[in-house]
């Protein structure tokens, strides 16, 4: 049996069910205060039970607070999918963020296998903007391995993931904002919404979230997320930074984030896709030389008719390519058909993405609409949603496993989800939200956050296109700090499993070798050492 905060019980561990402890030591102070309150009667004891009385009681109401636990009522007690007991206590609902509009943001939280009154939270942000986070859990650092149905839209089988990062920390996944995944509100004008709103909305999430769960509040807490989440991330961090300075209640024991091939910067990383592709050998040192003469660097923004030619050049060279991933193949249907026919103003390379002679379903990853090379935009980097014919698949890949998961109608019961009719089917990433980039580059908020102490690790798959390794390698060197751990390998389990480079002020960027958009899908096993390693503080 596990407890609140998933101890297994049988162990005879000093923190074995706080429920029942709880209530036990409510009885014995009850008892004891009710003495004192006798003998406040006797004369002779007066002021001794005065003092005795007004300790008890401070003890006793800070005790209160201290035993609160999670709310039952959010309570997964089991997974269609997966047979035998959860690996720890998950927990499952809706948090109001503005009562007024009835607008809710979904939760999916996962308590740790290893030692959850001590491990850190994480809250967990998947990109898009759009897309679920429960990306996150189905396809890369979730409890579970989802295994296919070997019908269509059958049931997946739900193995145990041994590289899970519920194995080191309490982690929380979020549906952000509202209109993504899961998470709704009742008022249509709530889809309307950008950056700023999304991250206000987050940090009152969180400080309700922490209300519900007091028990967690001792825990260090981080922040992280991937793609647009690099967006995500760092306004988040500022918000949850700006409240504990003024004083939120609850008081968050935030220490830091982790951005993995996460957007930055509009001109910076518009910059590095070429770059990308010449050290990636995609295209020849004579495009590459052609393309940097006359375009002098400023790949984002064309200034001049060669240099449109060449990158142009450079579009039909990676045409038929994965832009999550280089060496993956790409999943050929129907769809990538549609898309190719009903949106002109989708780049060439956009377009084609996916069409290749071999079909292979290589699942749907973050969008990867946050930073190809020149995407059609609105303002800055965000995408137009109805370009991809108002569908949600993204070419080269395919989402079914997750899908069918939950769609089901017994999963969404076990998982605690409102009707469909408030939040229609589930979608990986969702055309329902209209979004604006209104925060700008995300370099003056990483700094300022470093500079207040915060810790951050921002890491990159060597092998993504969509969000090269060299923009984040690009920003993360721009921000001007000195250098205090010189750029090296790292290794996991023996092997070189990439690059670090260490910066002051709790600053790093790290590579994974050979890993695409979504490094723990890609490389489990490296990716839980080092998230590891951060969250512990010890070198990677």
């Amino acid at each position: 049996m596990y407890s609140i905060l998933g101890v297994d019980t049988s162990e005879k561990d000093p923190l074995r069910d706080w429920s029942s402890d709880a209530h036990a030591l409510h009885y014995v102070l009850v008892i004891e205060i009710l003495s004192i309150l006798i003998l406040g009667f006797n004369r002779m004891a007066k002021t001794f039970s005065r003092l005795c009385l007004f300790s008890l009681l401070l003890i006793y109401f800070n005790f209160l607070v201290i035993t609160q636990s999670a709310p039952e009522s959010a309570l997964v007690t089991q997974l269609p999918g997966f047979n035998g007991s959860l690996p720890s206590k998950h927990y499952a609902g809706y948090v109001t963020v503005d009562e007024k509009h009835g607008r809710n943001l979904y939760y999916y939280f996962v308590v740790s296998e290893g030692k959850p009154s001590e491990d850190p939270v994480v809250l967990w942000l998947n990109g898009g903007p759009g897309c679920s986070s429960f990306d996150g859990f189905v396809y890369e650092h979730g409890p579970f391995n989802f295994e296919a149905s070997k019908t269509k839209g059958g049931l997946p089988t739900l193995h145990l993931n041994p590289h899970s990062w519920s194995k080191v920390s309490n982690i929380l996944y979020l549906d952000s904002p509202a209109g993504v995944g899961f998470s709704y509100s009742k008022n249509d004008t709530d889809y309307l919404t950008g950056d700023t709103k999304t991250a206000s909305d987050t940090h009152a999430f969180l400080l309700k979230w922490f209300d519900l769960y007091p028990e967690f509040l001792p825990n260090p807490f981080f922040i992280a997320g991937e793609s647009y989440a690099g967006v995500y991330v760092p306004t988040l961090a500022y918000e949850v930074a700006k409240g504990i300075d003024a004083g939120a209640k609850p008081n968050l024991n935030f220490k830091g984030y982790l951005v993995g091939n996460g957007v930055t910067d509009e001109q910076i990383d518009g910059n590095a896709l070429v770059p990308f592709a010449h050290g990636m050998g995609l295209i020849s040192d004579d495009l590459f030389e052609e393309v940097n003469g006359d375009c002098k660097g400023n790949f984002y923004k064309p200034l001049s008719d060669d240099c449109s030619s060449n990158l142009a050049k450079v579009d039909k060279a990676i045409d038929g390519l994965n832009i999550y991933d280089i060496l993956e193949p790409c999943y050929h249907g129907t769809e990538a058909e549609k898309i190719t026919t009903s949106y002109i103003r989708l780049p060439s390379s956009f377009r084609k993405l996916g069409e290749t002679e071999r079909p292979l379903a290589v699942r749907k990853r973050m969008f990867g609409r946050a930073w190809p090379l020149r995407a059609p935009v609105r303002d800055g980097i965000v995408p137009t949603w109805p370009q991809l014919s108002n569908s949600n698949n993204v070419p080269c890949t395919d989402d079914e496993v997750a899908n069918s998961w939950l769609n089901n109608a017994a999963v969404r019961k076990a998982i605690h989800t409102v009707e469909e009719s408030l939040v229609s089917s589930w979608d990986l990433c969702t055309d329902r939200i209209t979004f604006d980039h209104d925060a700008g580059s995300m370099i003056k908020f990483h700094k300022n956050l470093t500079a207040k102490g915060y810790r951050a690790l921002i890491y990159s798959g060597d092998h993504d296109m969509c969000v090269p390794f060299t923009g984040s390698e690009a920003w993360t060197r721009s921000v001007g700090y000195k250098i205090v751990d010189e750029w090296r390998p790292w290794t996991s389990n023996g092997q070189v499993a990439g690059y670090i480079q260490g910066y002051d002020k709790n600053l790093t960027f790290l590579t994974i070798k050979g890993a695409g958009h979504t490094v723990p899908e890609y490389k489990p096993q490296e990716a839980l050492y080092f998230y590891k390693q951060f969250l512990s503080g010890l070198p990677i």
